[in-house]
């Protein structure tokens, strides 16, 4: 049924779908679901790419397991002190599903969402692996990566610990970055053009890339600092 939970078949299905090709609409069609439930699992599980429908199964059930509240006749919920509620985890896993989605390893969208989801936005390398239950190789090597994108920034806590941060200058920071990238597109783009001759159909194209890729990095830049200005005036 659309509403309930995925079933083992489904998710064989679904593997099935991806081992083909299929887009995920493709394959929400053919099981009756809603795109959306199709692309949170498969990005939940791993991506399309390394989905496994026994293991995700498994993975749902252990979750649900966790968010499964013992209660002892004549009392209310036992405490789970330390452990955030099921809506906050319910938008945790939502919020990492999209930062998947726009392109982020899955490790790196899980710490992202961790540091955005703590009041501090920031955390050690110790925090990250308690609360994700990780190896300390795994959040570095997620860490180099975000920091390589200027989406944290390190800094020096106490002692000689290292703290992750994301702050109120994160996007417009990632957002130059990503005009920069362009400009180096833009120069490679032209030298190109000189070495191809301007005359010819390669350089023509060459060029339009170059023009268009200066128009769209000037414009994002433009955004990007007004965008900030009037940030920073609401404060």
């Amino acid at each position: 049924m659309p509403g309930g939970r995925l079933t083992q078949q489904e998710r064989q299905r679904i593997a099935a779908g991806l081992a083909d090709s299929l887009a995920y609409a493709e394959i929400a069609r053919r099981l009756d679901r809603p795109t959306s439930t199709i692309t949170r699992e498969v990005m939940r599980n791993g991506g399309p790419t390394a989905y496994r429908a026994d293991l995700a199964h498994r993975a749902t059930e252990r979750r649900a397991r966790r968010r499964t509240i013992t209660a002892s006749p004549g009392s209310g919920p036992l405490p789970r002190p330390h452990e955030p509620d099921d809506a906050v985890t319910e938008y945790a896993e939502t919020l990492t599903t999209v930062l998947m989605a726009s392109g982020l390893p899955t490790m790196a969208a899980r710490i992202l969402t961790c540091l955005f989801t703590t009041d501090a936005g920031s955390l050690t390398a110790a925090e990250l692996t308690r609360r994700l239950q990780v190896s300390p190789a795994s959040v570095s090597k997620a860490i180099t990566f975000l920091d390589g994108q200027s989406l944290v920034r390190r800094e020096r806590g106490d002692g000689r610990r290292e703290r992750y941060v994301v702050d109120d200058d994160l996007f417009y920071q990632a957002t130059i970055a990503s005009t920069r990238a362009n400009d180096q597109l833009v120069a490679v783009a032209r030298r190109g053009v000189a070495l191809l001759g301007a005359d010819t159909p390669a350089a023509a194209r060459l060029e339009n890339i170059a023009r268009f890729l200066d128009f769209i990095s000037e414009s994002i830049t433009r955004a990007a600092e007004q965008a900030r200005d009037i940030l920073r005036t609401a404060r």
